[in-house]
Parts: C-alpha cells; sequence; structure tokens
C-alpha cells in the first residue's frame, strides 16, 4: 500500500507568511493551441518540502549536493498527537535507529489552510533534536510548518548534524499502527536552499 503524504500544489495554496504566493498558470490551452502547458512560480518552502543545511546556514550545498540515497529508508513514526512538545523519551532510544527517516504525527495538519496553522504550531525539544542526531538518522519529517520558531535553534542542530526537515506532511496520521514502512522523499533535483517535494510511504503488508 502507498501513502501520499504530500499537499496538492495550487495556485494559491497556504504558504508561510511572508513568502511569495505560488501561482500556476495555463499557458497554452488545447482547444486553442493544440496542446496544454502550464507555467508554475513556486518558492522552494511552499506546501510538502525539504529543508537543506543552506536554508539557515553559510553554505554553499544546494539541495541537489545531498546524496539521493539520504531521501529513501526505512521509516519509523512517533506519535505525539496532543502535545504542544515533542520531547525525549527514554523508549525512543530502542524505537529509533541509525538510518531511520523519522516521521513525527501531532495532528497539526488538519488546520492546513487556516491562519492558526502558521501561528500556534508544535515545536521540538532540543534534547528530541539530540537523539535523532546521536542516531545519525536520515531525514525528519513534520505535519507541521517547522520544527522550532526563533531563533531556530532545532533547525540549527539538525542541519550541522546532516539530517534534512521535511516539513508541511500530510496525511501522517494513516501511519498509526503501521508497523513497517518505507519513505519516499524526493526533492527536485535544483540548485535551491530546499526544495518541494513528493513525499510517500510505502507500507509493506
Amino acid at each position: 500500500m502507498v501513502i501520499d503524504l504530500t499537499h496538492t500544489v495550487m495556485s494559491g495554496m497556504p504558504v508561510y507568511p511572508g513568502d511569495d504566493e505560488t501561482i500556476i498558470i495555463h499557458t497554452q490551452q488545447f482547444g486553442i493551441n493544440g496542446f496544454n502547458n502550464h507555467q508554475l512560480s513556486i518558492n522552494m518552502h511552499a506546501g510538502t518540502h525539504i529543508d537543506g543545511p543552506m536554508h539557515l546556514q553559510d553554505v554553499q550545498q544546494y539541495i541537489s549536493d545531498i546524496p539521493i540515497t539520504t531521501f529513501v529508508g526505512e521509516g519509523i513514526l512517533i506519535d505525539t498527537s496532543g502535545t504542544n512538545l515533542v520531547e525525549y523519551k527514554e523508549e525512543y532510544e530502542a524505537l529509533i535507529q541509525e538510518g531511520h527517516i523519522v516521521l513525527v504525527h501531532t495532528g497539526h495538519s488538519k488546520l492546513y489552510g487556516q491562519t492558526a496553522y502558521f501561528e500556534d504550531y508544535p515545536t521540538l525539544s532540543l534534547a528530541f533534536v539530540d537523539l535523532l542526531i546521536r542516531k545519525k538518522v536520515k531525514m525528519l519529517g513534520l505535519d507541521t510548518p517547522s520544527p522550532d520558531k526563533f531563533p531556530y535553534e532545532c533547525h540549527q542542530a539538525l542541519f550541522s548534524g546532516q539530517i534534512p526537515i521535511i516539513e508541511n506532511l500530510a496525511h501522517v496520521d494513516r501511519l498509526i499502527g503501521v508497523t513497517a514502512f518505507e519513505v519516499i522523499a524526493l526533492p527536485l533535483r535544483i540548485q535551491a536552499d530546499s526544495s518541494v517535494a513528493r513525499v510517500i510511504a510505502i507500507v509493506r503488508l
């Protein structure tokens, strides 16, 4: 079974306050031109996307420079719904292993499209982030717009640990109770700090 964890890219989709709007133009139409074509204007942090270290660090590492193997791996779900702070728990020591792609379900994605989605979202504790770095996970995925707020200490720590961050995941709740799944989260092969992405989970039945 394949679960799509990606929000649809469309004109006027929700973007982080201050970011440019997403615009899709139907530039060529079949009835007029004999074919269809669309043109997309989007910032790399709109919708479901992957933050690379260049986003908040003074480095010249484009998202396209990160090894492709980083974006594919065994997934593990941490269900923290009902809490505003994702904290370290002893049980995570055995649950999270090296090379995992860790997805965190907070339930916050139900507010996607509402103003509150970007204003009051659950965040991560540095102790939890330190665990991910120590475990050498491949990636972290969230159903929120960010792992933290200013001054973005979790972002900085994760990037220093070479852990990209998937933000604005959808339908993560469908993985609750799933014991084994693979995550494929592919950014564009683009020379940019970050990239919009298509993220799926392949559930092993």
